[in-house]
């Protein structure tokens, strides 16, 4: 049998992994991991209402998923999580 390491979170884990079954959410992470953007920039490019985006990216970034910086009068988002990378690279490929 497998043994499974204690100090692992699955239900945190379970989380990052339902967050990122969302079609949106999912296209949001991808592009994110290949460019930095802004709402502006995310909604231009997925043709979607801007409140719409907003929300995405505030469930994304309550689960740890994204994070965003200042940028002058704006925010960058991009993908704070090395495993979520990972995982969707790995759901690319």
């Amino acid at each position: 049998m497998m043994k499974i390491k204690n100090n692992i979170d699955f239900e945190d884990l379970a989380e990052v992994i339902k967050v990122l079954g969302h079609p949106v959410r999912l296209k949001i992470v991808c592009g994110l991991i290949s460019k930095q953007s802004c709402v502006t920039d995310i909604y231009t490019c997925l043709e979607m209402p801007q409140a719409t985006i907003s929300q995405h990216l505030s469930l994304l970034k309550s689960k740890g998923v994204v994070k965003s910086e200042r940028d002058g009068t704006k925010r960058r988002y991009y993908v704070a999580d090395v495993n979520v990378k990972k995982i969707v690279k790995a759901l690319l490929s």
